[in-house]
């Protein structure tokens, strides 16, 4: 079973995907700012398709922070998102205060090892923070 990746020196944080990926029936993984930004996806996933994937991650993860505060009537810290389909397993945790670490998997994955690695690689993204830099064409306010 595979621990911590190793951190490359450059800005790509696609490497915490790595042992995600070989899991066995892990089928995608992407890091994902919380406004719903694509920071590193797994080889087999397009950018088209990952981009959807964050901005639908970034509105579930809303939802879900919203829905349990309505039951609680307090604020909610999630520790991990999961989606049950036919098709497969959506497991989300956050990764640090302003992004989300999410694979997808066939039916058949042993959920406790899925979840433990995903809180594992969360985890190797240490203290730094996961943002999207700023646009280069953005207009000076």
């Amino acid at each position: 079973m595979s621990t911590f990746a190793r951190r490359p020196p450059a800005d790509d944080q696609s490497w915490v995907l790595a042992p995600l990926l070989e899991l066995p029936h892990v089928q995608h993984a992407a890091l994902v700012s919380s406004d719903g930004f694509v920071q590193g996806r797994s080889p087999d996933l397009s950018r088209h398709r990952a981009e959807g994937v964050a901005a639908m991650l970034s509105a579930l993860q809303g939802a879900a922070r919203s829905t349990t505060s309505a039951f609680t009537g307090g604020p909610a810290e999630l520790r991990q998102t999961v989606v049950e389909s036919a098709e497969g397993w959506l497991v989300a945790v956050p990764a640090g205060p302003h992004a989300c670490l999410v694979a997808f998997a066939a039916p058949d994955i042993n959920m406790g090892v899925l979840s433990r690695q995903l809180h594992r690689q969360a985890a190797a993204l240490g203290v730094q923070e996961v943002t999207c830099p700023p646009r280069r064409n953005a207009a000076p306010r």
